[in-house]
């Protein structure tokens, strides 16, 4: 069983940046792309970003510029680095692992955690 965990949400004022963690199984880290969603309350899970095996990235254009992924091979952990904090970056954001590059299917996933961005 494949399991991806999530670390790093919590309760944050708007304006304030978090850094989410996603933990991958190796063997998974070093042969699938890691990609990010959230969910926000009431809506669909919707793609946040991704990174590829090769740390080759893409992002949903609308957090371009606020959000970063990237990737730490020693550690085969998957962050996701938020800032500019806004109320409706409010979610559970799930981490997700999946190939081929660039359209992974996704089909291992972690848990979720939960990010909330008070006003």
């Amino acid at each position: 069983q494949v399991q991806l965990v999530e670390s790093g949400g919590g309760l944050v004022q708007a304006g304030d940046s978090v850094r989410l963690a996603c933990v991958v199984p190796v063997r998974i880290f070093d042969n699938y792309a890691v990609g990010w969603f959230r969910q926000a309350p009431g809506k669909e899970r919707v793609f946040v970003a991704a990174i590829s095996w090769v740390a080759t990235t893409t992002y949903a254009e609308a957090l371009k510029g606020r959000f970063t992924i990237s990737r730490n091979t020693v550690k085969n952990t998957v962050y996701l680095q938020m800032n500019s904090l806004k109320p409706e970056d409010t979610a559970i954001y799930y981490c997700a692992a999946g190939r081929p590059w660039p359209a992974p299917n996704f089909e291992y996933w972690g848990q979720g955690t939960q990010v909330i961005v008070s006003s």
